[in-house]
């Protein structure tokens, strides 16, 4: 079936449609993993070079937990939105985390992220 701009009611209902799916499942309110779009494999990779710099000391070289000084979790499968995990890795967590905002720019925030979203 061939939709024109002649038909916008019929897109509009399936809009609606759609919607009212997920909101009646409550997905959208799931908070899961986003896929790594795959353009962002360079991304993934320079991000694990800055893992290694600024976050296996305490997440592990594996990004398992534990790392030397024994107090990062484990990074796998993180059952966050990619916007929270910028948002920890630039501000940080009280009494847990430091802030990387100084060491890491947004582009190196985003290549963490890519990076995280390959630990599976």
């Amino acid at each position: 079936m061939k939709l024109s701009i002649r038909q916008p009611s019929l897109i509009v209902a399936v809009l609606v449609a759609g919607s009212s799916v997920v909101s009646a499942f409550g997905l959208s309110r799931i908070a899961g993993p986003e896929p790594l779009a795959p353009d962002r494999s360079a991304s993934a990779a320079h991000g694990r070079q800055l893992f290694v710099q600024s976050c296996a000391h305490c997440h592990g070289d594996d990004a398992r937990g534990n790392g030397e000084d024994g107090d990062g979790p484990d990074l796998f499968r993180l059952r966050i939105g990619n916007a929270r995990i910028a948002a920890v890795i630039h501000g940080g967590i009280p009494d847990e985390m430091p802030s990387f905002a100084r060491k890491h720019g947004p582009p190196d925030i985003s290549d963490l992220t890519a990076y995280l979203r390959t630990l599976q």
